[in-house]
């Protein structure tokens, strides 16, 4: 993958501070949803009108999205784009109410219920393997139906530490963790071993190469070969656990939830290990363009996807979502 002139998408400027997400929240609970719509929507607009790079990222994945699975039922323009930007400010608020504990229950599915139940009730950890899309956040809520299953989220931006702040004020006792890394270290195994071991789960994002020089390998997405990060299968087969998928879209008026097992035990073969990275990287890739053919607007990765640069230089406040 030829990474020259291309940003590495953590080097994408912070666009999400933490005054502004507690005043939207604020506005949706005393005021509703179409007030917080009306503060929010120019905020879009502006950032949508002045960000020609995320446009563009926005545009190529419609514009193969529809070519794949014809999904839109037309040709993407910058109406689509704008369209996206405004599902992905409508899914800022689904995530603080999730992480409140105010999200409507009755809105979301869950499918693969019975597959994590099972692993919860056995004391069986494992790797979640998950992607940029949907509302991630009511991973509490499935902690809270599926069982007292508790979870700690990698990812790799110093922000973390910051939203991690809100998810715990609004939901003190929440199953949910975040845990900020640029590398996994032999300490930061040493932890997660520790956590699978007693029965709990490491979410895991499959969808952004990493911020350091750590290897990748390649998978069809949408018609077209794209980089993605080794990371979740390295850290399951060195757990020796099990490796599942998970993904979230909208669905009508509200969420669905997909738990999926990828591998009951993930081994990588030493002559053999580019093989089955590049294999668990497809069968990965395959579910969550599943997904997106029933929710094309709920991608939310606004840079240039088939053309990730990894270890480009983390400035001082990398962009999260």
């Amino acid at each position: 993958m030829s990474t020259t002139g291309t940003r590495h998408w953590a080097s994408v400027g912070e666009s999400t501070f933490v005054a502004g997400m507690w005043f939207l929240y604020g506005v949706n609970r005393l005021l509703g949803r179409l007030p917080f719509r009306l503060c929010l929507y120019p905020v879009v607009c502006w950032y949508w009108a002045c960000t020609p790079s995320a446009r563009h990222a926005s545009l190529q994945y419609l514009q193969r999205l529809q070519h794949t699975h014809g999904v839109l039922g037309h040709d993407p323009t910058w109406r689509d784009t704008l369209r996206h930007f405004c599902s992905f400010a409508e899914t800022l608020l689904d995530k603080l109410l999730a992480a409140s504990g105010r999200y409507d229950v009755d809105r979301l599915r869950i499918e693969g219920r019975e597959l994590m139940s099972r692993a919860i009730a056995e004391g069986r950890g494992g790797v979640i393997v998950t992607a940029h899309m949907g509302c991630l956040e009511l991973c509490q809520i499935m902690a809270e139906r599926v069982g007292k299953a508790r979870l700690t989220v990698l990812v790799h931006t110093a922000h973390a530490e910051r939203f991690n702040a809100i998810l715990t004020r609004l939901n003190p006792e929440g199953g949910v963790r975040l845990l900020q890394v640029t590398e996994v270290s032999i300490a930061t195994a040493t932890l997660l071993a520790e956590r699978v071991a007693q029965g709990e789960f490491v979410a895991i994002a499959g969808d952004r190469v990493p911020v350091s020089h750590s290897k990748t390998t390649t998978a069809s997405f949408l018609g077209h070969s794209a980089p993605f990060p080794v990371g979740a299968y390295v850290i399951a087969a060195l757990l020796r656990c099990p490796l599942f998928f998970m993904g979230c879209v909208r669905e009508r008026q509200g969420h669905l939830v997909r738990f999926e097992l990828l591998d009951e035990q993930v081994t990588l073969p030493r002559k053999q290990r580019d093989a089955a990275c590049a294999a668990l990287a497809g069968r990965f890739a395959s579910r969550v363009e599943a997904m997106l053919a029933q929710a094309p607007l709920d991608w939310f990765n606004f840079f240039p996807f088939w053309d990730q640069a990894a270890g480009a230089p983390l400035p001082a406040q990398a962009h999260h979502d």
